[in-house]
């Protein structure tokens, strides 16, 4: 029961986090309204995304169904991984946890309005990064640990043959 506790503790943090803030834009700015935080680096700029990453797929008649399945695909997916998982793979379950709840997150909103609120505005003067929430921050930094772990992980199995096999030679 320990590594459902960590999931679902951080899945519950991000979900709320990412509706407040999202709900928190929808009611005091205007679409496409822009707040400067740093000057020529960070906005909060109101835009809604009906594609993904990108604006990818935004045109397309099948995009909302499509992302739809695609979402639950993805957490079935990490519901299935998750039970693969040991107990003491903590930082493997934030980062699912971290990216199941960027998904959850975002099929909300595509689920309420057809179409995912991004407010994150990260530039360089006039070289924009596409806007993005909270969700997406969840899921890239999930991913992103979780890269790690694996990376930590193979690299202590890596440590553990050749000590193996430097002490039997």
């Amino acid at each position: 029961m320990g590594k459902l506790r960590l999931v679902s503790l951080t899945v519950v943090i991000g979900v709320v986090l990412d509706q407040l803030s999202k709900l928190y834009i929808d009611s005091h700015f205007k679409l496409y309204e822009a707040v400067t935080v740093l000057e020529n680096f960070f906005h909060i700029t109101y835009i809604r995304n009906r594609g993904a990453a990108f604006g990818i797929l935004s045109d397309s008649p099948l995009r909302l169904p499509f992302f739809i399945f695609v979402t639950l695909i993805a957490i079935v997916g990490i519901l299935w991984y998750l039970r693969q998982m040991q107990a003491g793979q903590k930082l493997s379950q934030l980062a699912l946890g971290l990216i199941l709840s960027g998904a959850i997150g975002n099929l909300i909103d595509r689920v309420r309005f057809g179409e995912v609120v991004d407010f994150i505005d990260v530039h360089w003067y006039s070289h924009h990064w596409p806007a993005f929430n909270v969700a997406d921050s969840a899921i890239c930094i999930g991913v992103g640990l979780l890269l790690f772990d694996s990376w930590r992980t193979e690299r202590l199995i890596r440590q553990t043959r050749e000590e193996t096999s430097d002490s039997q030679g």
